[in-house]
Protein backbone atom coordinates (compact mmCIF):
# COMPACT_ATOMS: atom_id res chain seq x y z
CA UNK A 1 0.00 0.00 0.00
CA UNK A 2 1.20 3.39 -1.05
CA UNK A 3 -0.22 6.50 0.96
CA UNK A 4 0.29 10.08 1.49
CA UNK A 5 -2.01 12.82 4.36
CA UNK A 6 -2.81 15.41 2.17
CA UNK A 7 -4.22 19.00 4.04
CA UNK A 8 -3.68 21.04 7.29
CA UNK A 9 -6.12 20.95 10.09
CA UNK A 10 -8.60 19.18 8.13
CA UNK A 11 -6.70 16.00 6.83
CA UNK A 12 -7.69 13.24 4.33
CA UNK A 13 -5.23 10.11 4.67
CA UNK A 14 -5.30 8.86 0.80
CA UNK A 15 -4.28 5.14 0.16
CA UNK A 16 -3.61 3.54 -3.38
CA UNK A 17 -3.85 -0.42 -2.80
CA UNK A 18 -3.12 -2.80 -4.57
CA UNK A 19 -5.27 -6.21 -5.98
CA UNK A 20 -5.29 -8.14 -3.14
CA UNK A 21 -4.64 -5.84 -0.66
CA UNK A 22 -7.80 -4.65 1.98
CA UNK A 23 -8.56 -2.02 4.50
CA UNK A 24 -11.06 -1.56 7.35
CA UNK A 25 -12.38 1.53 8.38
CA UNK A 26 -14.87 3.52 10.67
CA UNK A 27 -18.35 3.50 9.50
CA UNK A 28 -18.38 7.09 7.97
CA UNK A 29 -15.12 8.67 7.39
CA UNK A 30 -14.56 7.40 3.63
CA UNK A 31 -14.68 10.82 2.20
CA UNK A 32 -13.78 9.33 -1.78
CA UNK A 33 -12.93 6.45 -3.48
CA UNK A 34 -11.98 5.32 -7.41
CA UNK A 35 -15.17 3.16 -9.34
CA UNK A 36 -13.07 0.26 -8.73
CA UNK A 37 -13.32 -0.03 -5.17
CA UNK A 38 -14.80 -2.33 -3.46
CA UNK A 39 -16.91 -1.48 0.11
CA UNK A 40 -18.84 -3.57 2.75
CA UNK A 41 -20.30 -3.19 5.90
CA UNK A 42 -19.12 -6.16 8.29
CA UNK A 43 -19.38 -7.04 11.71
CA UNK A 44 -15.67 -7.61 12.17
CA UNK A 45 -14.45 -10.26 14.20
CA UNK A 46 -18.02 -11.33 15.08
CA UNK A 47 -20.40 -10.09 17.54
CA UNK A 48 -18.61 -9.51 20.46
CA UNK A 49 -15.99 -7.38 19.19
CA UNK A 50 -18.88 -5.25 17.47
CA UNK A 51 -19.61 -4.93 20.97
CA UNK A 52 -16.32 -3.87 22.24
CA UNK A 53 -16.06 -1.60 19.54
CA UNK A 54 -19.43 0.31 20.73
CA UNK A 55 -17.24 0.26 24.36
CA UNK A 56 -14.53 2.20 22.97
CA UNK A 57 -16.30 4.92 20.78
CA UNK A 58 -16.54 3.24 16.90
CA UNK A 59 -19.17 1.67 15.12
CA UNK A 60 -20.37 -1.61 15.79
CA UNK A 61 -19.98 -2.61 11.73
CA UNK A 62 -16.27 -1.22 10.23
CA UNK A 63 -16.49 -0.51 6.41
CA UNK A 64 -14.18 -2.78 4.66
CA UNK A 65 -12.48 -1.92 1.10
CA UNK A 66 -10.43 -4.00 -1.72
CA UNK A 67 -9.93 -2.90 -5.28
CA UNK A 68 -11.64 -5.36 -7.82
CA UNK A 69 -9.89 -5.87 -11.44
CA UNK A 70 -6.22 -3.85 -10.59
CA UNK A 71 -5.62 -1.28 -7.86
CA UNK A 72 -7.37 1.64 -6.53
CA UNK A 73 -7.44 4.29 -4.12
CA UNK A 74 -9.57 4.97 -1.24
CA UNK A 75 -9.47 8.28 1.18
CA UNK A 76 -10.18 8.69 5.12
CA UNK A 77 -11.17 11.66 6.97
CA UNK A 78 -12.08 12.70 10.53
CA UNK A 79 -15.28 14.23 11.56
CA UNK A 80 -13.76 17.08 13.76
CA UNK A 81 -10.90 19.79 12.69
CA UNK A 82 -7.31 17.94 13.81
CA UNK A 83 -4.66 15.76 12.68
CA UNK A 84 -4.04 12.04 10.96
CA UNK A 85 -1.57 10.33 11.85
CA UNK A 86 0.02 6.64 10.46
CA UNK A 87 0.75 4.48 12.91
CA UNK A 88 3.56 1.73 11.64
CA UNK A 89 3.06 -1.53 13.49
CA UNK A 90 5.62 -4.17 12.10
CA UNK A 91 8.10 -5.43 14.19
CA UNK A 92 5.85 -6.32 16.76
CA UNK A 93 4.65 -2.69 17.97
CA UNK A 94 2.13 -2.59 20.47
CA UNK A 95 0.41 1.13 20.45
CA UNK A 96 -2.19 2.60 22.72
CA UNK A 97 -4.80 5.33 22.07
CA UNK A 98 -7.91 7.23 23.31
CA UNK A 99 -10.70 5.42 22.84
CA UNK A 100 -12.19 7.39 19.45
CA UNK A 101 -8.61 7.92 17.60
CA UNK A 102 -8.93 4.57 15.54
CA UNK A 103 -9.64 5.93 11.60
CA UNK A 104 -8.88 2.95 9.49
CA UNK A 105 -6.50 0.41 8.86
CA UNK A 106 -4.64 -2.59 6.27
CA UNK A 107 -6.18 -5.78 7.01
CA UNK A 108 -3.39 -7.00 8.68
CA UNK A 109 -3.79 -4.58 12.17
CA UNK A 110 -5.56 -5.92 15.00
CA UNK A 111 -7.89 -3.68 17.38
CA UNK A 112 -9.03 -4.63 20.98
CA UNK A 113 -10.00 -2.95 23.83
CA UNK A 114 -7.46 -2.06 26.53
CA UNK A 115 -8.34 -1.09 30.08
CA UNK A 116 -6.64 1.71 32.51
CA UNK A 117 -4.92 -0.23 35.01
CA UNK A 118 -5.72 1.60 37.92
CA UNK A 119 -9.36 3.69 39.31
CA UNK A 120 -7.64 6.85 39.52
CA UNK A 121 -6.55 6.38 35.55
CA UNK A 122 -10.32 5.45 34.98
CA UNK A 123 -11.85 8.99 36.84
CA UNK A 124 -9.28 11.34 36.93
CA UNK A 125 -7.07 10.77 33.74
CA UNK A 126 -9.04 12.19 30.73
CA UNK A 127 -9.04 9.16 28.62
CA UNK A 128 -11.76 7.26 31.13
CA UNK A 129 -11.14 3.79 31.65
CA UNK A 130 -11.78 1.61 28.21
CA UNK A 131 -8.73 2.78 25.44
CA UNK A 132 -7.78 1.31 22.35
CA UNK A 133 -4.95 -1.40 21.61
CA UNK A 134 -3.51 -1.84 18.34
CA UNK A 135 -0.96 -4.12 17.17
CA UNK A 136 -0.23 -6.66 14.17
CA UNK A 137 1.36 -5.68 10.48
CA UNK A 138 0.89 -3.05 8.57
CA UNK A 139 -0.48 0.55 8.91
CA UNK A 140 -3.23 1.71 11.21
CA UNK A 141 -4.14 5.37 10.23
CA UNK A 142 -5.33 7.14 13.74
CA UNK A 143 -7.09 10.97 14.11
CA UNK A 144 -7.51 13.25 16.79
CA UNK A 145 -8.56 16.92 17.60
CA UNK A 146 -6.02 20.12 17.13
CA UNK A 147 -2.75 19.73 16.03
CA UNK A 148 -0.01 16.83 16.86
CA UNK A 149 3.03 17.33 19.19
CA UNK A 150 5.26 13.66 19.22
CA UNK A 151 7.90 12.89 21.25
CA UNK A 152 10.70 9.88 22.31
CA UNK A 153 11.21 9.63 25.09
CA UNK A 154 14.10 8.15 26.46
CA UNK A 155 14.26 5.38 29.19
CA UNK A 156 12.86 7.04 32.52
CA UNK A 157 12.03 10.51 30.97
CA UNK A 158 9.34 11.54 32.55
CA UNK A 159 6.79 14.44 31.13
CA UNK A 160 3.50 15.57 32.48
CA UNK A 161 0.43 16.16 30.31
CA UNK A 162 -2.63 18.34 30.65
CA UNK A 163 -5.74 15.17 31.26
CA UNK A 164 -7.15 14.74 27.97
CA UNK A 165 -4.53 15.71 25.51
CA UNK A 166 -2.54 12.43 25.18
CA UNK A 167 -3.55 10.81 21.90
CA UNK A 168 -1.36 7.61 21.81
CA UNK A 169 1.85 5.78 23.61
CA UNK A 170 4.27 2.50 22.82
CA UNK A 171 2.67 -0.05 24.72
CA UNK A 172 7.11 0.65 26.62
CA UNK A 173 5.48 3.91 27.89
CA UNK A 174 4.41 3.51 31.66
CA UNK A 175 1.23 5.70 31.74
CA UNK A 176 0.46 6.99 35.19
CA UNK A 177 -2.15 9.69 36.89
CA UNK A 178 -0.56 12.13 39.72
CA UNK A 179 -1.73 14.78 41.36
CA UNK A 180 -1.17 18.34 39.82
CA UNK A 181 0.66 20.03 42.77
CA UNK A 182 -0.39 20.95 46.16
CA UNK A 183 -4.90 21.89 47.13
CA UNK A 184 -4.14 25.64 45.84
CA UNK A 185 -2.83 24.67 42.67
CA UNK A 186 -5.30 21.74 42.14
CA UNK A 187 -8.34 23.73 43.28
CA UNK A 188 -7.31 27.27 41.55
CA UNK A 189 -4.59 26.68 38.84
CA UNK A 190 -6.70 25.98 35.81
CA UNK A 191 -5.38 22.81 34.98
CA UNK A 192 -7.40 20.50 37.32
CA UNK A 193 -7.10 17.87 39.74
CA UNK A 194 -5.01 15.30 38.62
CA UNK A 195 -2.41 15.02 35.14
CA UNK A 196 -1.01 12.51 32.79
CA UNK A 197 2.57 10.63 34.09
CA UNK A 198 3.99 9.42 30.78
CA UNK A 199 7.45 7.47 31.36
CA UNK A 200 9.93 6.49 28.91
CA UNK A 201 11.24 4.36 26.45
CA UNK A 202 8.58 5.13 23.96
CA UNK A 203 6.81 7.39 21.10
CA UNK A 204 4.33 9.30 22.80
CA UNK A 205 1.72 11.70 20.47
CA UNK A 206 0.12 15.03 22.39
CA UNK A 207 -2.66 16.56 20.97
CA UNK A 208 -3.31 20.75 20.78
CA UNK A 209 -6.21 20.99 21.92
CA UNK A 210 -8.87 18.09 22.73
CA UNK A 211 -12.79 17.40 21.44
CA UNK A 212 -13.88 18.06 25.42
CA UNK A 213 -12.12 21.87 25.45
CA UNK A 214 -13.47 22.26 21.88
CA UNK A 215 -16.94 21.41 22.63
CA UNK A 216 -16.59 24.01 26.21
CA UNK A 217 -14.88 26.56 23.77
CA UNK A 218 -18.02 26.27 21.55
CA UNK A 219 -20.75 26.46 23.79
CA UNK A 220 -21.19 30.25 24.86
CA UNK A 221 -21.83 30.44 21.13
CA UNK A 222 -24.15 27.91 20.32
CA UNK A 223 -28.36 28.27 20.05
CA UNK A 224 -30.14 27.44 23.51
CA UNK A 225 -33.08 25.75 23.50
CA UNK A 226 -35.46 26.99 25.12
CA UNK A 227 -37.84 24.74 27.17
CA UNK A 228 -40.96 26.22 25.61
CA UNK A 229 -42.46 25.23 22.55
CA UNK A 230 -40.31 27.85 20.45
CA UNK A 231 -36.31 28.76 21.22
CA UNK A 232 -33.69 30.13 19.85
CA UNK A 233 -34.00 33.16 17.79
CA UNK A 234 -36.92 32.65 16.26
CA UNK A 235 -38.44 32.23 19.08
CA UNK A 236 -36.70 35.01 20.46
CA UNK A 237 -38.22 37.29 17.80
CA UNK A 238 -41.70 36.31 18.49
CA UNK A 239 -41.92 36.64 22.09
CA UNK A 240 -40.19 40.07 21.40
Amino acid sequence: MRYKVVGSNLQLAVCELQQGEGMYAEAGVMNHMSGNMKMQAEARGGLLKGIKRKFMGESFFMSTFEPMGGGGLVAFGGNVPGTIKPIDLTGGRVFFMQKDAFLAAQNGVEMDMAFQKKLSGAFFGGEGWILQKIWGQGICFIHACGDFVEMDLAPGQTIKVDTGSVVGWDGSVKFDIQRAGGIKTSLFGGEGLFLTSLTGPGHIILQSMNLRNLAAALAPFLPQQSSGNQGGIVGNLLKG
